[in-house]
């Protein structure tokens, strides 16, 4: 009975973190935003970047198949009050495409679309693409793979220390290494890659991520340092909350964003309140 409870919270634990990381990418700026429209008596699901690349041009697809549907891209520096440019979307085969520019590492720009067939005039809402830099496939699928590992086993943990199961001093060890492998040390690699800076966090500035890597971290090692002495269901516990509870915030929000007044990175939080 004990082992079926234990494979039990260990299927609990990986279902939490699979949610818990699907709503987080879904709910993120960066994530593509979705759409769908109807013209001409046809429905059309459409996607519309929020992510780019410092090393090209980001396209904006319309699969749209109907060659009597028009469409025209405005476009201009975020957070600025320039004019809009426009762009015409070329057809090619079976859709339409359009170019944002490329922009500088955390650059951003604010974007709209209107799809036109005759009279019939539909209005994408604004969105906001942010441009980074290319991180490496080897720093980066270790990078998620051990944030993915301390998700899980924060939650796995947390569980064992909640019905008493003496596991949870072992697998909140494997949490507390994970958080420090895949946050504290790819985390910054990945930040340098992306950004050009190691670290966004406090006390150099607001980045959300790194401050929930920072936060995660602290209460890891509250919890590590404590259970080397004695084990601790509640430090296990609270710091299992903790984690869960963070890192269900959207990712990327209030990241790094370039001043386009200045030049300089700083976040988007931060800059959002100066202008106001």
């Amino acid at each position: 009975m004990t082992t079926f409870k234990i494979i039990i919270i260990w299927i609990a634990g990986l279902i939490i973190t699979l949610t818990a990381a699907v709503y987080q990418r879904l709910t993120g700026p960066t994530y593509p935003y979705r759409t769908t429209i109807e013209l001409n008596k046809h429905v059309y699901k459409l996607e519309f970047i929020r992510s780019g690349s410092t090393s090209m041009d980001a396209e904006v697809i319309l699969e749209i198949d109907d060659p009597t549907i028009n469409a025209t891209l405005h476009y201009r520096k975020y957070p600025t009050n320039d004019p809009f440019v426009d762009v015409n979307f070329v057809r090619e085969d079976d859709k339409m495409v359009a170019s944002l520019p490329k922009q500088p590492m955390a650059g951003k720009l604010d974007y709209s679309v209107d799809i036109q067939s005759g009279d019939e005039k539909i209005s994408i809402p604004s969105q906001v693409i942010r441009f980074k830099g290319d991180v490496p496939d080897f720093i980066l699928a270790p990078h998620i793979f051990f944030m993915f590992l301390t998700m899980f086993f924060s939650n796995v943990a947390g569980l064992l220390a909640a019905f008493n199961f003496s596991q949870f001093k072992r697998i909140g060890i494997f949490t507390f290494w994970c958080l420090i492998a895949g946050g504290m040390i790819l985390g910054p690699v990945v930040q340098k890659y992306a950004f050009d800076e190691l670290w966004a966090g406090v006390p150099f500035g607001w980045d959300l991520t790194d401050n929930k890597t920072l936060i995660a971290f602290v209460f890891w090692l509250a919890a590590f340092l404590i259970n080397r002495k004695s084990p601790s269901r509640t430090w296990t516990i609270i710091a299992a909350l903790v984690t869960i509870l963070i890192f269900a915030i959207p990712h990327s929000m209030f990241g790094s964003e370039l001043n386009p007044e200045t030049g300089k990175i700083i976040q988007g939080l931060v800059y959002t309140f100066f202008k106001m």
